[in-house]
């Protein structure tokens, strides 16, 4: 190999060094060094442990501070509801008449009406002399007949009525269907007076819940 060869190979290979520490310094400065990333991490995590603390201790405060709101809210109403206690009684005790009014009425019929009605369809000259009448209650359901042409019921009107001349029972009958709560009707006998010269007819007539007065129930 030439000279020239041999000073380019050192060039190359730079400018020679050697340490002359002893190895004990080099071990401090590592270790030294390793300390100190040791400790900014320690730092490191006590700020994070700090700020968690923190954030923790807010959160408690906000949920204490938010649970004495709810409670004195609740604490309010409270004593709103006492002070209207006697008020909400006394709405509940108008609820529960008003429903015992409806239960009381739900089989009433208006009979003062019903027998104007009455006495309105039949021909004129034709007067009502004796009325009795019976009709289902509220705890009570109405015997309903067994002949299987007769339709339901919920009330019975047995009446006499007198003529001045021989009346036309049919034509009777025809004018009671007319009217509501109808179910049928069955004539009775008929009977003259030589003394007066009135006829006197007896007829049942039976109803059905049409003829409810419902004074109570809501219409829309």
């Amino acid at each position: 190999m030439s000279r020239r060869t041999i000073e380019e190979e050192l060039a190359v290979g730079g400018e020679p060094r050697v340490s002359l520490l002893p190895p004990e310094v080099l071990q401090r400065r590592r270790a030294k060094s390793t300390r100190r990333i040791l400790g900014l991490g320690v730092v490191g995590l006590l700020v994070l442990v700090l700020a968690g603390t923190a954030g923790a201790t807010f959160l408690s405060s906000q949920a204490q501070t938010n649970l004495l709101a709810d409670q004195a809210l609740t604490g309010e109403l409270l004593a709103e509801q006492i002070e209207y206690a006697e008020v909400r009684s006394a709405q509940s005790q108008v609820s529960l008449v008003e429903a015992a009014q409806r239960v009381g009425v739900s089989t009433e019929i208006d009979w003062k009406s019903y027998l104007n009605e009455v006495q309105r369809i039949l021909p004129a000259g034709v007067v009502i002399q004796s009325v009795t009448a019976d009709s289902a209650t509220p705890i009570l359901a109405y015997e309903q007949p067994t002949a299987p042409l007769q339709g339901a019921r919920i009330a019975t009107l047995n009446f006499s009525a007198t003529s001045s001349g021989l009346p036309d029972v049919p034509t009777w009958l025809d004018g009671l269907a007319t009217l509501p709560g109808f179910a049928d009707a069955l004539p009775g006998s008929v009977s003259l007076d030589k003394t007066t010269g009135l006829y006197t007819v007896n007829i049942t007539m039976h109803i059905n819940d049409a003829a409810f007065a419902q004074r109570f129930v809501e219409k829309e």
